[in-house]
């Protein structure tokens, strides 16, 4: 499968689909990410079931800013709608089908769990509407 272009009109609609999104942000004047493309290419073309997106980040500067790119490449992994990982640096081939068998054998309803519980530890209007229950009890 070919790569898709991730612009500000299509990503939400890309990545908040069931299934894994890839995203590579990257730039043509980044040696790097100019040296990790062909691996990419790759790669999608060995994972037919997973969409494997580019963010031009000169020309999104507003996606890099939106998710705090600061430095390119930055490889990004949306499963379900959900960002489960988000690292700067190019990847090695290894590395890059390491990291998509990780995100495919993830427990998307434990991901969820975590991320309830973790909203609900840090949001201080969640703790204080439960704090007189538990000192009514």
């Amino acid at each position: 499968m070919a790569t898709v272009a991730l612009t500000t009109a299509n990503f939400d609609e890309v990545t908040s689909q069931d299934g894994i999104v890839l995203v590579d942000f990257w730039a043509s004047w980044c040696g790097p990410c100019v040296r990790f493309a062909p691996t990419y290419e790759r790669s999608s073309e060995k994972h037919p079931a997973i969409t494997f997106g580019k963010v031009d980040t000169e020309a999104e500067a507003a996606l890099a800013a939106k998710f705090d790119i600061r430095s390119i490449p930055t490889i990004m992994a949306v499963r379900d709608g959900i960002v489960v990982f988000s690292q700067p640096g190019a990847l090695p081939e290894s590395a890059l089908e390491s990291l998509i068998e990780k995100v495919e054998q993830l427990d998307m309803d434990e991901v969820r769990e975590q991320i309830a519980a973790h909203k609900k530890a840090h949001d201080p209007k969640a703790r204080s509407a439960e704090e007189p229950a538990r000192t009514a009890s």
